[in-house]
């Protein structure tokens, strides 16, 4: 058992395959979150519903006829099958057939050798402390996996389901509208290229084909290289727009007609602007331009800055009651007309009703005409800064004393220092930032000005310093 500690992480279960993940932790997993549910809702297990879904990893098959075992096992009265299936659609399979939770097999955007599982309790997926606990329960009642596990058939038919409330939902906005989709051979092209062509899109599919060596590109929307397809294919055509999913498709991409990617706040200003109407409370994390929060905040809605990463700013929104969330990475979370949970095939539903319906009322728009905003600012790509995990904290420590007896080591006047992610310099419109990777011996950084030559000098200030302390303190 030891062996699988490591597995078990902060917002889910993740490894190598046959190293950190293996059917016999699967089976055992099952066994585990289904006392662990016990517990939760005072059900015996023959009461319970659960749903579980897989990726496309070749792995995935085996590990989820283990867990399937694994419930089994100890007695669950329900259980539905989702087969092949993006991550949302596992999330609203709780939603809609009112279950217990959900059980959902993915690496996401890791590579092919990787795989893991998502769990999820009262309509949202188990945080960090909740995923120690499964782990526990797990733990102490362990059993030998056994030599034949048997096959079963719980097999249902979710995602038509998922496909006719949508196109309830958004009827033919899609009329008039080029979108070219890339799946990445992972789980989005067995829904997206469908449901967006329902919505009445000339769609233009890229790499749909499920496949679990991920052939084409690596599914991490994220990084640019993985966009180039996706944006040559934009440009010949003529496209309005491209939409591009991560491994599960909880995460979205989009490249505008120029074939150029749009960050994550880029993406969520777009959206909050869509619905400024209602003064909503939008939340994001620290990596976000400050455009985003100024814009929001300028236009009538409540920009609220958090930590950066999924688990957080689901919280955050809970707590402000937030009806719009996102951060850089492509996550994106809609209270407004949805359930909440970060879903990049409904995300693409929205994107392209926001297409579609500003350019009725103006033939000749392109989805660029929304930035204006960020045209205002230099901002630099994410900087990653090498250094040990172990000298981490004690480096930031020394660039936040640095900061406070040197505040003019920048070159700008300092209006306000946020430290509730790393820190934060905020500056007349724009930033500079530092905070620690939660799983990489490396500071994430980030600068933002009103001038390149601003942008520079933050930049090359930070990391002046860093580069002098961690070789100081190494």
């Amino acid at each position: 058992m030891q062996k699988y500690e490591h597995a078990f992480g902060k917002n889910d279960i993740r490894g190598i395959y046959q190293e950190d993940i293996t059917e016999e932790l699967f089976y055992n997993i099952g066994r585990g979150y289904t006392i662990w549910l016990e517990k939760q809702t005072g059900k015996q297990a023959k009461d319970l519903k659960i749903s579980v879904c897989m990726d496309a990893r070749l792995h995935s098959p085996s590990l989820k006829k283990a867990l399937i075992n694994g419930l089994c096992s100890v007695n669950v009265g329900y259980i539905e099958d989702l087969g092949l299936a993006p991550t949302p659609i596992g999330y609203y399979s709780e939603f809609a057939h009112n279950l217990d939770g959900a059980m959902i097999i993915t690496a996401s955007h890791n590579p092919s050798e990787y795989n893991g599982l998502k769990m999820t309790f009262n309509r949202q997926t188990l945080n960090e402390a909740k995923i120690k606990e499964v782990k526990e329960d797990t733990f102490a009642n362990w059993t030998q996996l056994p030599e034949n596990l048997s096959d079963y058939d719980f097999s249902t038919k979710i995602i038509d389901e998922y496909i006719t409330e949508q196109v309830k939902t958004f009827g033919n906005i899609g009329e008039g509208i080029t979108v070219v989709v890339d799946s990445a051979n992972a789980t989005g092209g067995i829904v997206g290229p469908q449901l967006y062509k329902q919505l009445g899109c000339k769609v233009i599919e890229l790499f749909s084909e499920p496949d679990g060596r991920f052939p084409n590109h690596h599914p991490n929307p994220s990084v640019l290289s993985t966009l180039e397809t996706l944006s040559k294919t934009v440009v010949e055509n003529g496209a309005d727009l491209g939409i591009a999913y991560d491994g599960d498709s909880d995460r979205i991409g989009v490249v505008d007609s120029q074939g150029k990617p749009l960050t994550g706040d880029k993406l969520l200003l777009i959206y909050a602007m869509d619905i400024i109407g209602q003064k909503p409370t939008v939340v994001s994390e620290v990596k976000c331009s400050q455009v985003l929060y100024d814009t929001i905040n300028k236009s009538g809605g409540n920009a609220v800055m958090c930590k950066t990463g999924h688990g957080y700013i689901k919280d955050k929104m809970k707590e402000t009651k937030a009806v719009l969330g996102g951060e850089m990475s492509g996550h994106t979370f809609f209270k407004d007309r949805y359930y909440g949970f970060d879903d990049a095939i409904y995300a693409g539903c929205r994107m392209i009703e926001i297409v579609a319906k500003t350019k009725k009322l103006n033939p000749n728009f392109k989805l660029e005409n929304m930035l204006e905003p960020f045209n205002q600012v230099f901002t630099s790509d994410e900087v990653r800064f090498p250094c040990p995990n172990h000298l981490k904290k004690e480096v930031l420590e020394a660039m936040k004393t640095e900061v406070k007896n040197n505040p003019a080591m920048f070159g700008s006047e300092i209006k306000e220092i946020v430290t509730l992610d790393g820190m934060r310099i905020v500056f007349d419109g724009g930033f500079a930032l530092i905070r620690q990777s939660n799983t990489e011996p490396v500071f994430t950084l980030r600068f933002e000005a009103l001038t390149k030559d601003e942008c520079e000098r933050f930049k090359n200030t930070m990391t002046s310093f860093l580069d002098d302390c961690v070789k100081a303190k190494a």
